[in-house]
């Protein structure tokens, strides 16, 4: 999207580039879902015409109501400034409905980035798989894990080049699915008549066990949740007009593996996929490297998606704060080193565990029905607040909760089977947002603020006092406080207790993160002249916080404007810079001894330290130049230790 066109504009244009670009982005997920669907549902069962109608029957109007109706036309319509996703979403209504709504972001999200850890396994892992039917004794696993190291190594170079070719490629993997879909059901083409719901109505009610059968068909709708996440990227017509081609190649190659598995009825499926059963022996080779290019574009795309996702939760303050880094020109592109190789641990470690994909079907989709149905609630208040008639959010509400609640209680089936690998995951990383967020507020509410206009005869006096050393010209102190009248205790301690801190000018800095996300706004507050100024950026969750860089921009601006005089200052005759030297002072909290807390808020408080142990430091979070910073350490005391009497003897 450029600088010069609206979200608006951006979502509305249809062009053959966007559509290419969805393609190869948006539908990786959901388009290599054909691999292993029919593949989860008749793993180990023998093939009858009620499951294997009843199960194409049930993947069609899944893909309608979950993808299609849900996603492509209701959930795209929830735009924040242009932008997707579900903390995008939470932004969007949060200051209509409150910030308890937090605690649903944060459990759609986590589940999505534990989605992020088994989705290119098993993708990758279905593709390989293929090599069974050429040699059936290979261990494909050690192919799998070459495979996933590479793609993660290559994470930090960026995809501007590569990423180019993901469209064309897609585009191939979509046509070439289809193409398959109707060959095979030129050998069947009574197999259309799955798509009356009826079929799927007696799969779940006549045959034993048809409703866990659920769980496998979910497979079908994994990745609906991109559709929404990379809208920022894509365009939502892009999207939408894309999605009618993909969708039709979708339904024609479950309509061909169904037709295979109804000419192979009391046969078992064996090793190989439906997918793989229905491709001519001739171009099995080529089939198996698009496969395999597919599922890799796959994985690239929802690891990119786990980026950007915990970026936004860092820049919402509900995520331990982490490098990020831009490898490459495509606007949003970042890369988050920390992310990338825990990613690359979990993604290797379920490679380790489960070998096969029919093993790791059952750590897919629950995790992906859990985010769903967080996104649903989301969406609710989404529609009440754009006003929308209460009787038809009731009937849309309802119909998601109905179908969601039913493939979650299918998929619960597979906990014991290994879906409680997922479920574990989701819930630490859920927990680990609530342990920063909590930590946070602890923290942040026991800092003191102070009226500034009560210590400005104190820093005018220190300023021009000569007797003590210069400490900086401009000394600036990054603050919590948003407005321009009240500071930190500890900020003011630092400059005046202990030694104190002489510089030409106080500054205090706050940093605003707006819903909205490309904004690049700031503010500035003259508290005295020459002397005390507060700074507040306001900037989008999708902003890199390049503070240093930003505010030498503004007190060049005010030196131009005549809002601040730094001519006629002692050192100015040497420098090169107009506005003399600057220092950053930055002040990091710990733990203190002092403290007598309830055993819950004490192991918050501890893992909430742990995390910002483990996390970037605030320098390098606000990039700042290190050369211009000094960190200042002060204790936090939540609950003050009661000490008994100390006693002269």
């Amino acid at each position: 999207m450029s600088a010069s066109s609206s979200p608006a504009v951006f979502h509305k244009k249809i062009t053959a580039a966007g559509i290419l670009i969805a393609t190869g982005i948006v539908f990786g997920d959901i388009g290599t879902s054909p691999l292993y669907t029919l593949n989860a549902v008749f793993h180990g069962r023998v093939i009858t015409e009620d499951v294997a109608l009843g199960a194409f029957s049930a993947i069609f109007w899944t893909l309608f109501f979950q993808t299609t109706l849900k996603y492509v036309i209701i959930t795209l319509q929830a735009d924040n400034k242009g932008e997707g996703g579900i903390f995008s979403l939470y932004a969007l209504i949060r200051r209509f409905w409150g910030k308890w709504l937090l605690i649903i972001a944060m459990a759609g999200g986590a589940f999505l980035i534990a989605d992020g850890i088994i989705t290119p396994p098993i993708s990758v892992a279905s593709a390989i798989e293929g090599l069974d039917k050429i040699y059936p004794h290979m261990n494909t696993v050690p192919i799998v894990i070459v495979i996933l190291i590479g793609l993660f190594i290559f994470q930090q170079f960026g995809t501007d080049k590569i990423g180019k070719v993901f469209g064309p490629v897609m585009v191939v993997w979509f046509t070439f699915i289809g193409v398959l879909g109707v060959m095979a059901i030129s050998h069947e083409p009574g197999v259309f008549k799955a798509l009356n719901p009826y079929y799927a109505y007696v799969m779940l009610k006549e045959v034993p066990g048809g409703f866990w059968l659920l769980g496998s068909i979910f497979l079908c709708t994994t990745g609906a949740e991109a559709l929404y996440s990379d809208m920022g990227h894509c365009g939502r017509n892009n999207i939408r007009v894309s999605w009618i081609y993909i969708k039709i190649t979708l339904i024609l190659s479950y309509g061909g593996q169904t037709a295979w598995l109804l000419q192979h009825v009391g046969q078992e499926v064996g090793n190989i996929s439906p997918f793989y059963h229905i491709v001519p022996d001739a171009i099995y080779l080529p089939s198996l490297v698009v496969a395999t290019m597919a599922t890799i574009i796959a994985s690239q795309a929802l690891i990119s998606g786990c980026f950007t996702l915990v970026n936004e939760a860092i820049r919402l303050d509900i995520w331990p704060r982490h490098r990020v880094l831009f490898p490459g020109h495509i606007k949003g592109q970042i890369y988050i080193p920390f992310v990338n190789w825990l990613l690359m641990a979990g993604c290797l470690g379920m490679v380790i565990y489960f070998k096969e994909s029919s093993k790791m079907e059952a750590a897919f989709g629950l995790s992906v029905t859990l985010t769903m149905l967080m996104s649903t609630v989301l969406i609710n208040f989404y529609l009440h607040a754009k006003r929308v008639n209460g009787i038809l959010i009731a009937l849309v509400t309802g119909l998601f909760l109905v179908i969601e609640l039913s493939f979650l209680t299918a998929n619960l089936q597979k906990v014991k089977e290994g879906g409680w690998i997922t479920l574990l995951i989701g819930s630490a990383l859920f927990l680990v947002m609530y342990i920063w967020r909590r930590g946070r507020a602890i923290t942040n509410g026991l800092k003191k603020m102070v009226p500034i206009e009560t210590y400005v005869p104190l820093l005018k006096e220190l300023s021009i006092d000569e007797k003590i050393p210069k400490y900086a010209t401009n000394l600036v102190y990054l603050t919590s406080s948003g407005s321009p009248r009240k500071v930190e205790k500890t900020a003011i301690n630092s400059i005046l207790s202990k030694k104190p801190k002489r510089a030409d000018i106080y500054w205090f800095v706050h940093v605003n993160v707006l819903d909205e996300p490309y904004a690049m706004r700031y503010h500035v507050d003259t508290i005295v002249k020459d002397d005390v100024y507060f700074v507040e950026f306001n900037l989008g969750f999708r902003i890199e916080p390049r503070i240093d860089y930003y505010f030498q921009q503004v007190v060049n601006e005010l030196v131009k404007t005549g809002e601040v005089d730094l001519c006629n200052r002692n050192e100015q005759h040497y420098q090169d810079s107009k506005i003399g030297d600057l220092r950053f002072l930055v002040m990091e909290s710990f733990l203190s001894f002092e403290n007598a807390m309830s055993f819950w808020k004490n192991f918050v408080m501890k893992s909430y330290f742990n995390l910002k142990w483990l996390s970037v430091k605030e320098s390098i979070n606000f990039g700042l130049d290190p050369s211009n910073v000094t960190v200042e350490k002060y204790p936090v005391v939540v609950n003050a230790v009661q000490h008994p009497p100390l006693e002269r003897q």
